[in-house]
């Protein structure tokens, strides 16, 4: 059953995610590229559910995945709306990746509505001279129907050229525009001039969007507390019947929907808190209440202006597991020294709450050995208390959220770190382990759905070429041994060492 919500979730958001994007540069119907990407899990989730007890061939995990694309881009291309052409080559390369308002992040109308304004001759003479020579020689500028391209030679360090050039261009345009400095695919910088639908100067400006509903997320955030407390009493169980005759023994789900709301919440705050400290436009955290499964789909913001520069992509990306990650540790430990050993079944299963194998994660199993001690053998299994499930589910969210794919938490991290370029590279590379990871242990199939899925390109920051210093590489780095020791099952020889 919870295979198929999620697939069900799944599925509406690719729907979304091609709506959005790709029905914008193709006639073929949303619908039929929607089927096409979906083939590899509609044929995965159809095995699994016809045959749970039987391994997939080979065959049918790679034959699905390598059609898919291929049919997905055909049918792209063949229906593709071809744009208007641009001046040169290098142009066409520059604008796809140009414009970070043509994002999820701004709406669509917007980015129609406010195509680049025409300069006149005393602006163009006033544009180059805001390009010192020592700073950025400026060789050409093409205009494009979204974007003033600048391209030439960085004459000095990137941290130094930014904000030089910005602030000469703001002199001279105001707000008019938003300053965007990227690299062409073969590493060269350049700027963009973009339209600023924000902007105070454009007679056209559309209505401010209120972006604080905190009333809504209050109503979301009590709601929430309501289903996971429901499912909580449930888990520690309470039956409906007796809460139907009884409903005091709902309070019998506060361990488990605080502990929850509690990680979730400080990951999504964490967030949000840093997004307000570099003056981010974002949404207050909004919970998703559903009355099954968890009792929640998890929490989210949604941030509504460009990632200043590469340092802001990473603090407020890393924010959020930390910060949930902070919380889920004393919660586990907690909810650990209130669970108890049972025989380990025949048949394990990661979402397994009565009879856990804690060495399906080095993490988890360490912890459970640290709290449990001698009580925790070999052939053993937990069955976890309310808030052990919690924390459970809080470490299963934060290695899920690392993963270094696209817009997940970790996708945003090595495009800090390693540039856009090379966070594409890494997140394909991900997408390939997870699915040799799912051949060999299937609860990962799920996870290698999601990841085929999600975009690997992640939005370019307004100073997209400033590289971050060592203190914050060094916690990327560590974010990513995070995931590594979640998600890495307990070694033989560690197992043995720990009688587990």
């Amino acid at each position: 059953m919870e295979l198929i919500i999620l697939f069900l979730v799944l599925s509406t958001l690719s729907y979304i995610i091609i709506k959005r994007n790709i029905a914008k540069i193709t006639k073929t119907p949303t619908w039929l590229l929607w089927l096409a990407l979906m083939i590899p899990p509609l044929i995965w989730v159809g095995w699994y559910l016809t045959n749970p007890k039987n391994s997939m061939p080979s065959l049918l995990v790679f034959i699905p995945l390598i059609l898919s694309p291929i049919l997905y881009i055909w049918l792209i291309e063949i229906g593709k709306i071809t744009p208007e052409k641009p001046s040169n080559l290098e142009s066409s390369e520059v604008q796809k990746s140009a414009n970070p308002l043509n994002n999820d992040n701004v709406s669509g109308e917007n980015s129609q509505k406010n195509k680049t304004p025409p300069i006149n001759p005393q602006e163009e003479k006033a544009l180059r001279d805001c390009f010192p020579w020592g700073v950025y020689y400026l060789q050409k500028i093409d205009y494009l129907p979204q974007a003033i391209l600048c391209l030439g030679k960085l004459m000095t360090a990137p941290e130094k050229a930014y904000p030089t050039i910005k602030s000469n261009l703001e002199k001279v345009f105001d707000d008019r525009f938003l300053i965007i400095f990227q690299e062409t695919l073969q590493g060269q910088p350049f700027f963009a001039l973009v339209p600023n639908p924000h902007s105070v100067t454009i007679k056209t400006k559309l209505p401010e969007e209120k972006l604080t509903r905190p009333v809504t997320a209050i109503i979301l955030l009590f709601l929430t507390l309501l289903t996971t407390t429901i499912i909580g009493a449930e888990i520690s169980g309470v039956q409906v019947t007796e809460l139907e005759t009884n409903p005091e023994l709902i309070l019998e789900g506060l361990p488990y929907s605080l502990s929850l709301i509690a990680i979730l919440g400080i990951h999504e705050l964490s967030h949000y808190l840093f997004a307000v400290y570099y003056k981010i436009k974002t949404t207050l955290p909004y919970f998703i209440p559903i009355p099954f499964f968890l009792g929640t789909f998890g929490a989210f913001i949604s941030i509504k202006s460009p990632m200043p520069n590469r340092k802001a992509v990473f603090d407020v990306a890393i924010a959020g597991p930390l910060g949930g990650f902070l919380v889920t540790i004393p919660v586990l430990v907690w909810g650990l020294a209130y669970s108890h050993v049972v025989d380990m079944p025949d048949r394990v299963s990661m979402l397994q709450f009565d009879a856990l194998d804690p060495r399906f994660s080095f993490l988890l199993a360490v912890l459970a050995k640290l709290v449990m001690g001698s009580q925790l053998v070999a052939d053993k299994a937990i069955a976890l208390h309310p808030a052990a499930i919690a924390g459970y589910i809080g470490l299963i969210v934060t290695a899920l959220n690392l993963m270094p794919v696209g817009q997940l938490d970790g996708g945003h991290i090595v495009h800090a770190m390693f540039g856009q370029g090379k966070a594409v590279i890494v997140g394909q590379i991900t997408r390939v382990l997870m699915i040799i990871l799912a051949l060999v242990r299937g609860e990962f199939l799920l996870w290698a759905i999601i990841l085929i899925f999600m975009p690997v390109v992640d939005q370019p920051a307004l100073n997209d070429v400033t590289e971050l210093d060592n203190g914050r590489d060094l916690l990327g780095l560590f974010s990513l041994i995070l995931l590594i020791v979640i998600l890495l099952p307990l070694p033989t020889t560690v197992a043995q060492w720990l009688n587990l």
